[in-house]
């Protein structure tokens, strides 16, 4: 072989090694993307992250016989919750869930539809859950509400990747220059208003305008444009250096997923603790369904779930 075509020989193994090396680390970075719950048994299974992959709606949508609408980040928590659910009630089968932003949830209520590229749903939901405060101030707006009951508290952390390369020791330091935010967007997350409340503590107003208005503009902090589930993707995908989040979301990617990331813990004095709350809708398309579930979500077994997934048990 001439030493031409041994040179176009090694060209051509290197560009397929090249090739090799990119689809094993595109293959690898897939791995962090949504959804993360198994899928339903049955039928055809299409999912393209992160091009087309839906997280945030589980189950049945034809003619559920229950419909739940979770707001405050229970992705994780859903699938075991939801066959536990239909082990207790053997008489529901077909559940749909959302695990949308409240903010949008909300709006999907207000509006009676939720429109997806080109998917339009228009069902009610029987059963939506939030902060408590949130579906307080709900209640004296719309009156909604038949009923409520708190199911799980929710602690404050800081997420960052695995040794702590920016050496984050706490809130302050996501005010530093050199340190890529992710931030829950104000617009329609309830948690930014607590991460913003947990800045003022430590550095005054002057902190939270650095983080949520200098660094916003100069593109240092990215506002979420989903919601909070995005921040532990782009950490470890390398696009943000550190991003406060409900220590259960830290708890799911560093202790149930065993990703590359770590946990820095927020004292308690600066720290918040949010109560969420299940509240049956007056008129749930399925009243006796939404009365069980609210039950349900009280009961040993479910707080045995939430406890798996590093939630803390209400206040009794």
């Amino acid at each position: 072989m001439s030493l031409r075509s041994n040179g176009r020989s090694w060209s051509v193994m290197l560009v397929g090694m090249l090739a090799m090396a990119c689809s094993t680390a595109s293959t690898a970075q897939a791995n962090y993307l949504p959804p993360w719950n198994p899928p339903p048994s049955g039928g055809v299974s299409f999912a393209v992250p992160p091009f087309d992959a839906i997280a945030d709606l589980h189950g049945d949508m034809v003619d559920p016989q229950l419909t739940v609408f979770f707001a405050g980040n229970q992705f994780m928590v859903v699938h075991d919750l939801v066959e536990a659910f239909k082990q207790h009630y053997p008489q529901y089968q077909r559940i749909y869930v959302e695990t949308l932003p409240p903010g949008i949830l909300v709006r999907q209520i207000e509006t009676g539809s939720l429109v997806m590229g080109n998917l339009r749903i228009a069902l009610k939901p029987d059963i939506f859950t939030n902060g408590k405060g949130s579906i307080a101030d709900l209640q004296k707006q719309h009156e909604w509400f038949a009923d409520t009951a708190d199911y799980a508290r929710n602690p404050l952390a800081i997420l960052v990747a695995k040794g702590n390369p920016r050496h984050i020791e706490g809130l302050k330091d996501l005010g530093r220059s050199d340190v890529r935010v992710s931030m829950p967007n104000p617009r329609w997350e309830g948690i930014a208003k607590q991460i913003e409340a947990s800045y003022r503590k430590v550095g005054g107003d002057a902190l939270d305008h650095t983080i949520m208005d200098s660094k916003v503009k100069n593109g240092s902090t990215y506002l979420t444009r989903i919601h909070h589930r995005e921040s532990p993707l782009r950490v470890l995908q390398g696009e943000s250096d550190a991003a406060p989040v409900w220590s259960t979301e830290a708890y799911f990617q560093q202790q149930i997923l065993h990703r590359p990331v770590e946990t820095v813990a927020i004292p308690a004095d600066q720290n918040v603790m949010a109560t969420y709350t299940a509240a049956r809708m007056k008129d749930a398309p399925h009243a006796q369904a939404a009365k069980d579930f609210l039950a349900f979500m009280t009961s040993s077994q479910a707080q045995a779930i939430y406890h798996k997934y590093g939630f803390q048990p209400p206040q009794s």
